[in-house]
Order: structure tokens, then C-alpha cells, then sequence
């Protein structure tokens, strides 16, 4: 893997390896992630990508356990495998120090975060 210089972070650690942790626990690790970082782009970038993502289909879950239970059990199966899926795609993005952007939560993340990826 080459290094990229993706700046410092104000976490004490290597960028990528902070961007990479804001995935760990899904929109939580995104939410503290964030909180906590002040000077790193590529960090705020992924812990906001993190929250969006993994926010998102938390309640489109909830929702759809609440509202329709009969269609919930069909559907939170297919969400949680897209969401497995997603999860190690991007923790695995960040690790390589790439500003990996989804469509949608990508440019709310982008928008956010402050950054052009």
C-alpha cells in the first residue's frame, strides 16, 4: 500500500487508521469520531459518511419494524447484508487512505465535512 499523505489528525493517530475506527460501531463510532476531531478533513469526512450510512439504515430499519412488521421481515434480512457489505467496503477504503464516496450519504458527508473528495 502507498502512503498517502492524508495530513494530521488532531486524534494522536494515523489518519487512516481514525477514519477506518469511525466505522467500527457503525453511526456511534461516526458521531464520536466527529465530535472529537478538529483538524483532519479525511477523518470528518468518513466519521460523517459513517453516521449518514449506518444512521440511515438504523431507521429505515426501526421504522419499517415499527410501521409494517410483516414487510420488516423480509426486508431487514436484505438491510442487514447490504449493511455488512458496505461496512467492511468502507472500513477497508478508509484503511487505504481513500476518500471512498457513496452516492447520496457521500455528498451529504462532502458537504458537512468541508472537503472536496
Amino acid at each position: 500500500m502507498e502512503n498517502k499523505d492524508l495530513g494530521k489528525s488532531s486524534l494522536g493517530m494515523q489518519p487512516n487508521m481514525a477514519a477506518m475506527l469511525s466505522y467500527v460501531f457503525g453511526f456511534i463510532t461516526g458521531i464520536i469520531f466527529f465530535a472529537v476531531e478538529k483538524e483532519n478533513k479525511f477523518v470528518k469526512f468518513h466519521a460523517m459518511q459513517s453516521m449518514v450510512v449506518f444512521g440511515g439504515l438504523f431507521v429505515i430499519n426501526l421504522v419499517l419494524s415499527l410501521l409494517i412488521p410483516p414487510l420488516a421481515i423480509f426486508i431487514s434480512p436484505i438491510i442487514g447484508i447490504a449493511s455488512v457489505v458496505l461496512w467492511i467496503i468502507l472500513m477497508i477504503k478508509s484503511y487505504q487512505g481513500d476518500y471512498f464516496k457513496l452516492p447520496f450519504a457521500g455528498d451529504i458527508a462532502e458537504k458537512n465535512s468541508n472537503i472536496k473528495a
